[in-house]
């Protein structure tokens, strides 16, 4: 049976080492191409234990991790994540910021991707302080060689759950799996007004 289960804090600490891997895994495919390693996943990882006001969605098949997604107040994101929304007027204590959601490829068309969205916008809400949702995702060439000949971007399904694009970029460094060493990708802005 496959749950959903919201944990914040330190409720998180008993799966670092299983999201550590579920990461590295989803984020190998395209658009992400992320060659990753243990000890950086579980130092990431870390700031959503040690972050107030954290959120983790994890997704449980019996007792195996499948998929999850992360979110905090962006007051706790680091400084490149934080810039390009404070420079175009956001107030990092009024943002709530959406991390990533991962889920296996087996899981996926359950609808536990709407889920987490779900969930990550219930609990800023009932947090009460934030006016804004955003997240950032990476952007790729269009004729990119490692690009699938059936990728779908994920534009509409964000678009659906009330995120538009903008035109803020941050920079995250990482190594792709056809890289000999990280370079920076760019990464765009999608966020959502809270009424």
């Amino acid at each position: 049976m496959v749950n959903v289960i919201p944990l914040s804090g330190k409720a998180i600490l008993p799966y670092i080492d299983a999201l550590a891997r579920l990461r590295i895994t989803v984020f190998r495919d395209y658009p992400y191409l992320y060659d990753g390693d243990m000890d950086y996943e579980r130092q990431y990882l870390k700031t959503f234990t040690e972050a107030a006001d954290s959120l983790l969605a994890i997704v449980l098949d019996e007792k195996k991790v499948v998929g999850a997604s992360t979110a905090l107040p962006l007051e706790h994101e680091t400084e490149n994540i934080r810039r390009p929304l404070e420079e175009n007027g956001y107030e990092p204590d009024k943002v709530f910021y959406f991390g990533e959601s991962v889920l296996l490829k087996s899981y996926r068309g359950r609808g536990i991707g709407a889920r987490f969205f779900q969930e990550r916008e219930a609990w800023a809400r009932t947090l009460g302080r934030f006016d804004t949702l955003a997240f950032c995702a990476v952007v790729r060439p269009e004729q990119h060689p490692l690009r699938p000949e059936n990728y779908r971007p994920l534009d509409d399904f964000w678009r659906k759950r009330g995120f538009a694009p903008t035109e803020m970029y941050c920079y995250i460094s990482w190594q792709d799996i056809d890289e000999e060493v990280e370079t920076p990708k760019p990464l765009r802005f999608w966020v959502k007004k809270l009424k």
